[in-house]
């Protein structure tokens, strides 16, 4: 099984942003039920949840508190390619 590898993101709105990955999938995911917990309780704010980068060594979203999701798990709410 492949990793899943997230090569470009964009911040839509509210907490949407649009990700493609390298086996062909893209498309946009809303992530605002998914910020829980200590780290992600910050990016519930937008104004912060919109500064993500992405990083190309670990291939995911990350943000600037250390926040960040394993790329398989965006990978699986974006569903099937």
């Amino acid at each position: 099984m492949t990793l899943a590898r997230l090569i470009e993101a964009r911040y839509l709105s509210g907490h949407r942003v649009w990700l493609r990955f390298d086996d062909g999938a893209a498309g946009e995911i809303d992530l605002s039920n998914d910020l829980q917990g200590p780290v992600f309780e910050p990016l519930q704010d937008v104004q912060t949840f919109r500064h993500f980068t992405l990083n190309h060594e670990l291939r995911t979203l990350v943000w600037p508190n250390g926040a960040d999701f394993a790329p398989e798990f965006l990978r699986a709410k974006l569903g099937a390619p």
